[in-house]
């Protein structure tokens, strides 16, 4: 099927430091033997980890974006070794990511037995206390679980003779994705530390979960045609919804576009009326969600991964307006609440959009390259 363009109005932005990190990342990888065959190791080096990285967290200092950069390349690695490409079970996944839950929650002393995606994942653990404080390490721990207990759930969508529901999909899909330990990574990147009261403010966290969202969404349109072609898996939005209504894939497709249009609508919306009761500290996580969700599309939009011959290249990827831009929950229980967070007051249309206020943000360090350290002062 082609590819759709994406309505995304947040402008793109990449870390200057780009190749250096994907070097720095790729020959860690190399050197830790992740997978046996030369093949797949070739096919991981075209994935262009540092472009992933320097893309979606473009204010980050070059330290901890290199081990967000290895973190990348140790959960693709795993994603081909253990999961969607290679017809994983529950009970074996459950085994696997029980064992490295042990190796996050306690990196010391080395196990005799560890696989290599376990030692590869202890070293993170290990240098990210480098760059992090124990919460932030916390946190980070925590959104690692939330990822490997989506990982669980995925095998076992995969293993039933039909379908997830859409319902049951959305719950699932934005667990298994990975983007729990990413955004847990943003402040820790930038150089500064969220306080919890902000992370559980309803409103950031329905934020935090549209992040999610966005990213499994816009990776379904984009790879279905790959992992159709190289593992016969149809497990994504547009043909969920095509079993759910009955349809062909082509009109499923349009119907998830809107969805996820809708989506973006009310991402763009819940965070400009979040900003003016945001402090420095949430105002850069809240900029840091929005380079995720446009950084991972320009990411993918050139990486070898997903491109001919699995039919990924588009003339366009960019489109100006939503295909859907109510402000109407989606009939999706798992995240109806989203829209709960939204004022339902009369919306004033402010003088400048937040993709526009990098010049508001100058003094605390939120431009591609410069870190976030001014937002609390700490160096990372």
């Amino acid at each position: 099927m082609e590819i759709e363009p994406f309505y995304c109005p947040i402008p793109p932005a990449a870390h200057p430091r780009i190749r250096e990190i994907d070097h720095a990342s790729v020959d860690w990888m190399l050197g830790r033997d992740l997978d046996a065959s030369p093949h797949q190791r070739q096919r991981l080096v075209r994935c262009d980890f540092g472009g992933l990285t320097a893309k979606t967290m473009p204010y980050g200092q070059a330290g901890p974006l290199t081990v967000v950069a290895k973190l990348h390349s140790v959960l693709f690695s795993l994603d081909d070794a253990l999961c969607d490409e290679s017809g994983a079970t529950a009970h074996g996944l459950a085994r696997a990511t029980s064992r490295i839950m042990r190796v996050l929650e306690a990196p010391l002393p080395v196990w005799p037995d560890d696989s290599p995606h376990e030692a590869a994942l202890r070293a993170i653990r290990l240098e990210l206390v480098e760059h992090a404080t124990p919460r932030q390490l916390r946190r980070w721990t925590e959104g690692m679980r939330v990822y490997m207990s989506g990982l669980v759930w995925e095998a076992a969508c995969r293993r039933d003779r039909a379908l997830p529901s859409l319902n049951d999909y959305a719950a699932m899909w934005m667990r298994a994705i990975g983007m729990a330990p990413s955004t847990a990574l943003m402040d820790i990147a930038g150089g500064y530390e969220l306080h919890d009261r902000d992370l559980d403010r309803p409103e950031v966290r329905a934020l935090t979960e549209m992040t999610w969202t966005l990213v499994a969404w816009d990776n379904d349109f984009y790879s279905r045609n790959k992992e159709i072609q190289r593992a016969g898996d149809n497990l994504n939005l547009i043909d969920v919804l095509a079993q759910e209504r009955d349809c062909p894939p082509a009109r499923a497709q349009e119907e998830a576009i809107a969805m996820r249009d809708r989506v973006m609508t009310l991402f763009l919306r819940l965070r400009e009326q979040l900003w003016p009761r945001a402090g420095v500290e949430l105002r850069c996580y809240l900029v840091a969600l929005g380079h995720f969700v446009r950084g991972h599309l320009d990411w993918a939009s050139a990486c070898a991964r997903y491109a001919d011959p699995y039919g990924t290249q588009v003339t366009r990827w960019w489109k100006p307006e939503p295909a859907d831009d109510s402000l109407a929950p989606l009939p999706v229980p798992a995240i109806a609440w989203w829209w709960d967070q939204l004022d339902i007051t009369p919306y004033p249309r402010r003088s400048r959009p937040i993709s526009e206020r990098h010049q508001d943000l100058r003094a605390v360090g939120t431009l591609p390259g410069a870190g976030m350290a001014g937002c609390s002062g700490r160096s990372g």
